[in-house]
């Protein structure tokens, strides 16, 4: 989403720290679920595969350079399950972070919304932090 709101040089740092409460979209067995996270489209990022787990410890942490003047504040992502013939999706969501633009670490769940707002398919926990250059 674009803001009015302009953004300060540096460089954001985003750790996937883990994930619980996903929903199993497998019928046999369990999910092989990683994350795809993104602030452009044109530059997508994604975690490591982690076998057999609805609730998935990843602890990565990925990098995006932040333009001085640009209007993006938010981070996109979606849960992905990996399996031997097709990816799909656990759910996807997004999430601001304009506290840490002010110098605030954001340590966060953010839930992964289910069809029509019912109930979730899990939650995803970041850590998010900023440096100005």
């Amino acid at each position: 989403m674009l803001s009015s709101r302009s953004n300060p040089k540096g460089v954001l740092s985003v750790t996937v720290v883990e994930a619980k409460g996903l929903k199993n979209e497998d019928l046999i067995g369990h999910n092989d679920a990683f994350v795809e996270l993104w602030i452009d489209k044109e530059y997508k990022q994604k975690t490591a595969v982690q076998k057999n787990a609805e609730e998935p410890n990843w602890d990565e942490t990925f990098t995006f350079n932040i333009e001085e003047g640009s209007k993006v504040h938010k981070i996109y992502f979606k849960v992905l399950d990996k399996d031997k013939l097709d990816t799909e999706k656990i759910g996807d969501a997004d999430f601001d972070f304009d506290a840490a633009l002010n110098g605030e670490v954001i340590d966060e769940w953010v839930k992964l919304p289910a069809h029509l707002g019912l109930s979730d398919h899990g939650e995803v926990h970041f850590r998010v932090s900023f440096e100005a250059q």
